[in-house]
């Protein structure tokens, strides 16, 4: 009778197991984020960040979704709109990961939002992959948040390379030592402008102008006249999209044409050649893309197949990649586990459509163009110099009727 018993209780356990594998065993992956579907940050966040999430998941959708301990495992999205706002953006993540129950978290558009959600991030154990993002902070808050990925680079790095393309014309004799730079005054202009102060001060530049303005400001005429009369013929503008437009426009408008004419977000838009035609040419701002990057270009013709526009040419390419690091991420690890996870993005090496990427202390190291500009109807990267980069056009062409 004991053998028996002992039987009988090694069946139910084995059947109590087998019953638990397979209750517990993951039908499909749960993927949410929190995105400026309306309010001032909407338009990059529908040209940068939401048509790369659109198209990763339908890539991994068409392969059955994703690879996890040897079989394929299908998506599910659950997204709302953080209007911009950075206390509805934390609190939408909040509800993600606490009601939603959410295996992964995509992250916000916008340096501002991405440091507003770093904690609720970081308190959970979610990757951020955070490739519409760029501050000085990113090393430290690599430290302080070990999940946390800054896939765009920093402000120095970006001012280094602007401020050395500069240095390199002032000293060919073809611009001046003067520079007239505005900023916005939200996480993005803020971190650049401060780097660029120093930065241009110590390439020997004086800045004859400097001005912030809030975020929504619709008409920066004022601010386009003021530079104009500074008598500097560089403009440096660490600008949002809506501003990089109006500043576009109003300076046609004003017939304000410097020698070199840097703008910030928006200029590698799709919808700025569209809306500005010829009169983008010379026109610098940050990232760029290299001519002979086959995986990129073919990025590119998909994208635009998709959406039926081409993609951001500064942001879009780091953020497909950072799509394809985590889908590889997971495939090795086998399984949603986040920490796991973590560890793999920090060590592994990946294949994307910038190449191979390998993280330096969570953040990419020389894997995109920091500084592009219009010519012939390609955004070229220009910056930092180095084996295929495209020889900088100065003085901008004048515009255009």
């Amino acid at each position: 009778m004991i053998g028996l018993g002992l039987r009988l209780l090694a069946a139910t356990a084995a059947a109590t197991l087998a019953f638990t594998a397979a209750a517990s065993a993951q039908d499909k992956v749960k993927i949410g984020y929190a995105i400026s579907k309306t309010g001032p940050n909407a338009g990059g966040a529908s040209i940068t960040q939401i048509p790369n999430y659109e198209m990763w998941v339908k890539d991994v959708m068409a392969k059955g979704g994703l690879m996890m301990g040897g079989k394929r495992v299908p998506i599910e999205v659950v997204e709302y709109d953080d209007r911009s706002n950075s206390e509805e953006a934390v609190r939408a993540v909040e509800r993600l990961v606490t009601q939603d129950k959410v295996d992964l978290l995509f992250p916000p558009w916008g340096t501002g939002l991405n440091l507003a959600v770093g904690p609720v991030f970081n308190k959970y154990g979610y990757p951020q992959l955070a490739f519409t993002a760029v501050t000085d902070r990113a090393p430290d808050l690599a430290k302080r948040w070990p999940n946390s990925f800054w896939l765009l680079g920093t402000s120095k790095q970006y001012v280094d390379a602007l401020s050395g393309l500069l240095k390199k014309l002032r000293d060919e004799g073809k611009i001046g030592p003067n520079i007239a730079m505005i900023s916005i005054a939200d996480g993005f202009g803020i971190d650049l402008s401060q780097a660029a102060r120093k930065g241009f001060g110590d390439a020997g530049f004086r800045l004859a102008y400097d001005k912030s303005y809030p975020i929504g400001t619709q008409d920066l005429s004022p601010l386009i006249g003021e530079a104009a009369r500074s008598g500097a013929d560089t403009f440096v503008a660490f600008s949002y999209p809506p501003d990089t437009l109006a500043l576009t426009e109003q300076a046609k408008v004003a017939s304000y044409a410097p020698k070199v004419m840097f703008l910030g977000v928006g200029v590698g838009f799709p919808l700025y050649p569209q809306r500005f035609g010829a009169n983008v040419a010379g026109i610098m701002s940050l990232g760029g893309w290299s001519k002979d990057n086959v995986s990129t270009l073919a990025y590119a013709k998909k994208h635009e197949e998709m959406f039926k526009r081409g993609p951001d040419r500064w942001g879009s390419q780091v953020g497909y990649s950072s799509l394809q690091m985590l889908e590889q991420a997971i495939e090795r690890v086998g399984k949603i586990d986040r920490a796991a996870i973590v560890k793999e993005l920090q060590t592994g090496t990946f294949d994307t459509v910038l190449g191979k990427v390998k993280l330096v202390d969570n953040m990419m190291k020389d894997n995109f163009w920091l500084i592009g500009q219009w010519q012939d109807g390609f955004f070229a990267g220009v910056a930092p110099q180095r084996a295929g980069a495209s020889p900088v056009v100065v003085p901008k062409p004048a515009w255009k009727p």
